[in-house]
């Protein structure tokens, strides 16, 4: 992979795990403006939830993505030699991206337990 498309990768993941940031953060402010008809969370305790949802889901989202352009990489020179090693590769690309599965997660429960 030349430099341009390597640049253009990390690009496309940060853009991504940036709009998946924002879109939490933005989502939970709005949520947080709402007027509560159940117990009031503070605004300090909310916003910090908030922060932590929103990094929870873009870290992990980075860390995925990092594992995966590994793994796949490496996936990728594995089956050029063994074909047969297909089903074995998916299973390992799988776990990479579970990464980013757990953060969304550990970022729902926390919104959730915001109320």
């Amino acid at each position: 992979m030349n430099s341009s498309k390597k640049l253009a990768a990390i690009f496309l993941t940060i853009v991504t795990a940036v709009v998946a940031t924002g879109l939490i953060f933005v989502s939970g402010t709005i949520v947080a403006a709402e007027p509560a008809t159940a117990e009031a969370v503070a605004p300090d305790v909310a916003s910090w939830g908030l922060a932590a949802a929103a990094l929870a889901t873009g870290l992990s989202a980075l860390g995925a993505a990092y594992a995966v352009a590994h793994v796949g990489s490496a996936a990728v020179g594995a089956l050029a030699e063994k074909p047969e090693l297909l089903g074995r590769v998916l299973i390992l690309v799988g776990l990479a991206e579970g990464i980013a599965i757990y953060g969304l997660i550990v970022s729902i429960l926390i919104l959730n337990r915001l109320g």
